[in-house]
């Protein structure tokens, strides 16, 4: 496999940039249509500049399927053709030629975060480097795949372990309670956080992927507790259905503090908080860019998140 990605790596490098720019667009679009009008050619352009360097590579790297999907070799060029576009970007800043709009950096990034400390720090990264920014919302935990795929140059994530090409440096540790409006804890709950209680208190979670209600009911009843869940896929929305007495829920503690503090809900177990290790991964590449939105994601996540 080593060797496959090498042999893909070094026929990439030497494939026309403009090839790779075009596979590039073909993935952000989501279609060749979509890459023409971004690149102002033809849909047959992109065609032949894609099966080019498919023919160069000796890999299909893109399934023409609805929506697109990149192969494992077709990840692997992503990847450098986004490394190679970095690296041009930097070297146009250094020179002064770099357009005025200001590259662009992909980024994936959790939902809580993005809705509480993390976009100060992407406007501070804005201002300070003049690149711009699109950020995809994955869940924590499953963030890294995009990295894998070459989607993203960087990603919050709670996983540790790095991506092959990536380095891995822990930022901070956020914190979850589980609260809920006055009303529902008196209707749900008048005898506490019984294993009775909660197997019929409705929870509200994020989306299918969101494991904090879980982990808090293991670690209140020690046992498999399954209540009815409300689904609300924006940590926004999400606060605002558990204030209006919908379900329960685990909110990041910066959410929180203020309702808790003004009565809007109530902490459930104030020393039964579930933490969060948020880790940035990155592509070990130097790149001005990638370094200082590396150290104030850093800073900012310090200064957060303590």
């Amino acid at each position: 496999m080593q060797h496959k990605k090498f042999f893909i790596w070094r026929r990439a490098m030497e494939l026309p940039v403009e090839h790779l720019a075009t596979f590039t667009a073909v993935i952000d679009e989501g279609s060749f249509e979509g890459a023409a009008r971004r690149l102002h050619v033809t849909p047959s352009a992109v065609s032949q500049r894609v099966r080019a360097l498919e023919e160069r590579v000796g890999s299909v790297l893109v399934q023409r399927s609805r929506p697109l999907a990149v192969t494992e070799a077709g990840a692997a060029v992503l990847r450098a053709a986004r490394q190679i576009a970095r690296i041009t970007d930097d070297v146009g800043a250094e020179l002064g030629t770099a357009p005025e709009a200001g590259s662009l950096v992909p980024i994936v990034v959790n939902a809580d975060s993005l809705a509480t400390w993390f976009v100060p720090a992407l406007a501070r990264a804005a201002r300070e480097t003049g690149a711009r920014f699109e950020v995809l919302r994955a869940d924590e935990t499953i963030s890294t795949e995009k990295l894998r795929r070459g989607a993203v140059m960087a990603a919050l994530t709670s996983t540790s372990d790095p991506v092959p090409g990536c380095t891995s440096t822990r930022i901070g540790t956020d914190r979850y309670h589980a609260v809920a409006s006055p009303e529902f804890v008196a209707e749900h709950f008048p005898e506490g956080l019984t294993a009775d209680a909660l197997r019929r208190a409705p929870s509200v979670d994020f989306d299918r992927h969101d494991a904090f209600q879980q982990r808090f009911l293991r670690k209140i009843t020690r046992a498999e507790v399954r209540p009815p869940r409300h689904f609300i896929p924006s940590s926004a929305e999400f606060a605002h259905a558990v204030e209006l007495g919908m379900g329960w829920g685990m909110l990041p503690v910066r959410q929180c503090t203020e309702p808790v503090a003004a009565g809007r809900m109530i902490d459930l177990a104030p020393s039964s908080a579930i933490e969060l290790p948020l880790y940035w991964q990155r592509w070990k590449l130097r790149s001005p860019v990638l370094d200082a939105l590396s150290r104030i994601v850093a800073e900012e996540a310090a200064a957060a998140l303590g």
